[in-house]
């Protein structure tokens, strides 16, 4: 049976190997030419609970996973309870028979063939990727070399427990979905991964960060990289310090970064503000999370836009984007970091869980991302918030024989406190300036996301559900014109505004529908309905697809 997507689900207990077993997957899928989108579903668990892997697989570009799944193996009884209905026509279901009988599905004795080894309940994992080797079609000596490349630790008890397996599935599996090879091998890497390699490329000397799902990988990425590229990579204490810390170290003129979610940028406001008035080139990467509070921490949702986008007290400029694939955040970080250098203010980089932890394979040119750049001081006397033509003043950094003052109390050009009302009025003007360099900037770049179709209706989307979007109308053969808005604030209503009358749906994942409210005010986009999504999980692309077709003209 052959598939235009072939889709792959491992489930069990936290601490069963059921991401390794996704993430062998991927890369068996990737090795033979093929797009691969993978998701990871856990709990905010070290061990138990129940923990999902889905990964989908194409020859063609793919941008979400499906939920309906051809091979679905579950560890253990919840899992198989969980997932029997994610199950695809024709699809196979693989239960531990140690734990179940009579179910539907071909049982597996997991749990007692483990049991016959040092590592017991974590051979699940390999002997997923066994059952799966048989499934596509995967030679035993094909199997066993992807088995050393990935499971490294106790390589001969893991082939012996991956023959075994493979062995009691041939009936029931033995090349069931051969998978047609695709163009070329790629890598396949994260959203947090892309957001780390896109500043590295962008010049990024600090990362600072206090773990905080799910924006926590990218301290993890940058630290193992730190060696490599030169950089400081420090776990703060707090998110308070994370944020001051990376003023200080801008003040310097290190290209700074942090990363945190809902609850940890709002620790961060205060410092936020206070890179406003200094005019400090900072980069925040805002991964989103459902909320209030500490929410879920494990799962997605876009309902920080509106604190993104008034993060702080008081008037400055600041500048919000958001990624709408995993390659793009590559380039956006990039870009990011260049403008906040650029006009020398705090800049939000906003995703989502999905879109962070998700993996896709990737084609990156790493060398067209942008790389950071600022105004410099050269000769005379230096004032480090001269008043310029732009609202932009010219940087200099110690050590210098000239006087750097930066303040975060309302100031002269020298940086002196002041609470004269002429100068008060003369420094805001001179920082708001920065919004109308800013806006003629960007309207010589790439704003806007625009994919013309031929159906009447426009489909508005941002941040990971773009991805969702794509897959959905690829999906149901649908042909609407998608737009994704990359820039949040300025939000380009350049582009935006041949739309404004026409027939608009917008899908988000906000129960209140805040990049709803963002177009209709900002932009003034006639918005028909808005689809949305609010329980933590992405959108599958089947569902969706059926829904905006419901909705079409």
């Amino acid at each position: 049976m052959s598939k235009d997507v072939f889709t792959f689900l491992v489930g069990g207990k936290a601490g069963e190997g059921v991401k390794k077993a996704g993430s062998v997957a991927a890369h068996i899928f990737s090795s033979m030419g093929r797009h691969v989108f993978q998701l990871d579903d856990y709990m905010s668990l070290i061990r138990g609970g129940h923990n999902f892997s889905v990964v989908s697989t194409s020859p063609r570009w793919i941008t979400s996973q499906y939920m309906k799944a051809d091979l679905a193996i579950n560890f253990d009884k919840r899992s198989y309870d969980t997932h029997i209905n994610d199950v695809a026509a024709g699809g196979i279901v693989i239960f531990n028979s140690d734990e179940q009988e009579n179910v539907e599905g071909i049982g597996i004795p997991l749990s007692s063939e483990a049991e016959k080894y040092p590592m017991k309940k974590l051979m699940f994992g390999v002997g997923a990727v066994a059952i799966l080797s048989s499934t596509i079609g995967l030679s035993e000596d094909q199997m066993n070399q992807n088995i050393k490349n990935q499971y490294p630790r106790g390589i001969e008890d893991n082939i012996k427990f991956a023959g075994t397996i493979y062995d009691m599935v041939k009936n029931g599996c033995q090349n069931k979905y051969p998978l047609e090879k695709g163009e070329k091998k790629r890598s396949i890497i994260t959203g947090n991964d892309a957001i780390s390699l896109g500043a590295i490329a962008g010049g990024l000397n600090t990362y600072y960060g206090y773990p905080m799902t799910p924006a926590s990988s990218i301290l993890h990425f940058l630290a193992r990289q730190a060696k490599k590229f030169g950089l400081a990579v420090v776990h703060a204490e707090s998110e308070i310090a994370v944020i001051n810390m990376a003023i200080g170290s801008a003040f310097t003129g290190a290209r700074s970064m942090v990363g945190t979610s809902g609850g940890g940028f709002a620790l961060m406001t205060e410092g936020f503000s206070l890179a406003g008035i200094t005019e400090t080139p900072l980069l925040c990467v805002l991964s989103m999370r459902p909320g209030p509070a500490t929410g879920v921490p494990t799962y997605t949702e876009q309902a920080d836009l509106a604190f993104a986008l008034s993060a702080g007290h008081g008037d400055f400029l600041r500048i919000v984007a958001a990624p709408g694939t995993v390659e793009g955040a590559y380039y956006l970080t990039a870009d990011m970091l260049d403008l906040v250098w650029k006009f020398q203010t705090p800049g939000i980089l906003l995703t989502e869980k999905h879109l962070s932890e998700s993996r896709m394979t990737v084609d990156i040119d790493i060398y067209k991302a942008k790389w950071a750049e600022t105004k410099m001081h050269n000769e005379g006397n230096y004032k480090r918030y001269l008043d310029t033509n732009d609202g932009v003043s010219p940087m200099l950094f110690p050590p210098s024989n000239e006087v750097i003052k930066w303040n975060s109390y309302e100031h002269d050009e020298y940086g002196i406190t002041t609470e004269d009302a002429n100068l008060i009025g003369k420094m805001h003007d001179k920082r708001n300036k920065k919004v109308s360099a800013l806006l003629n900037y960007l309207k010589d770049k790439k704003t806007v996301n625009i994919i013309r179709g031929d159906n009447p209706t426009n489909i508005f989307a941002y941040g990971s559900t773009y991805m969702s979007v794509l897959e959905a109308l690829r999906y149901g053969k649908l042909n609407p014109t998608i737009i994704q808005p990359i820039y949040l604030s300025p939000l380009p209503t350049w582009e935006l505004k041949e739309f404004k009358n026409q027939d608009n749906i917008i899908v988000e994942q906000s129960i209140s529908g805040q990049f709803t409210q963002l177009l209709s005010e900002k932009a003034g986009i006639k918005v028909r309905t808005t689809i949305k999504r609010y329980d933590g999980r992405p959108f599958d692309p089947i569902e969706l697809s059926q829904q905006i077709k419901e909705l079409l003209k």
